[in-house]
């Protein structure tokens, strides 16, 4: 009877470790699909500018803010990213360049968010609810 007891932790590891490969597996392919990818930038909530990131070669883009806060945006090698800024903190240049769609790129201090999306799908004016972000912690 000691001995069935003695296989539970086996089969438990067992079953916890194919679990948590199961979920990297499925992180790591999130938004890895084939395709060109198009970056829709928005500033307050509002779609102005519409990216494909197959340009070549790189290309700086100046959004100009209110009270003339800017971001410079470059797209370059299938992604972008926020090159520079006047906001403070400097954490949407410290968020490096985008490849895939699952993280925007967000500079709250002028109110931007970049977002990338499947080339073939199609793009809403404004953002919805479920993808303006509500909190932002770092």
């Amino acid at each position: 009877m000691h001995r069935h007891y003695a296989k539970a932790p086996f089969f438990i590891t067992a079953f916890l470790l194919a679990v948590a490969l199961c979920c990297l597996a499925a992180i790591l392919t999130t938004g890895s699909g084939t395709g060109t990818f198009v970056a829709d930038v928005y500033q307050n909530g509002e779609l102005i500018l519409s990216i494909p990131l197959d340009q070549d070669p790189p290309k700086p883009f100046l959004i100009q803010g209110e009270n003339h806060c800017f971001n410079q945006i470059t797209v370059q090698d299938g992604a972008i990213g926020i090159t520079a800024a006047d906001c403070p903190d400097q954490l949407c240049v410290h968020q490096g360049f985008l490849r895939t769609p699952g993280l925007p790129i967000t500079c709250l201090p002028n109110r931007l968010v970049i977002l990338l999306r499947n080339a073939a799908s199609d793009s809403s004016q404004e953002l919805t609810g479920s993808q303006v972000p509500d909190m932002v912690t770092y």
